[in-house]
């Protein structure tokens, strides 16, 4: 679990090679799972949800969680590509959540597989 997590950050911009069901699944639960504790805990620390913005403190607090969703994000999306690698897939699949239910739907269903001799592998 802590390997897939330190993983997920070490490959943060890695866009190439695989990543297995475990390195995919772990870091997707702990960042949920710290998402929604430390927005619980800052939120209860100022007095009000992140969203609104009273005063100068506010807006650096907004700022420092905008950029840590965005890297959050790229690392989600890199890990996400390098799954459907893993599977024998091409990252493109990653779209098909643009279709909707269904295409998340099946996206999860492709995250699911299990790994595959492929290209982009190099332990093969």
């Amino acid at each position: 679990m802590i390997k897939s997590y330190k993983k997920f950050w070490g490959d943060l911009f890695n866009f190439h090679g695989t990543a297995t069901r475990s390195n995919y699944w772990w870091p997707i639960i702990i960042n949920y799972l710290l998402g929604g504790i430390l927005v619980s805990i800052v939120q209860a620390a100022i007095g009000h949800p992140i969203d609104d913005i009273y005063t100068l403190t506010d807006l650096n607090i907004s700022w420092i969680s905008e950029i840590i969703i965005l890297l959050v994000w790229i690392g989600m999306l890199s890990v996400s590509i390098r799954r459907m690698h893993d599977s024998d897939h091409s990252g493109f699949w990653i779209l098909i959540q643009f279709i909707p239910i269904i295409g998340t739907i099946w996206f999860f269903i492709l995250t699911l597989f299990p790994s595959k001799r492929n290209r982009w592998d190099s332990r093969y």
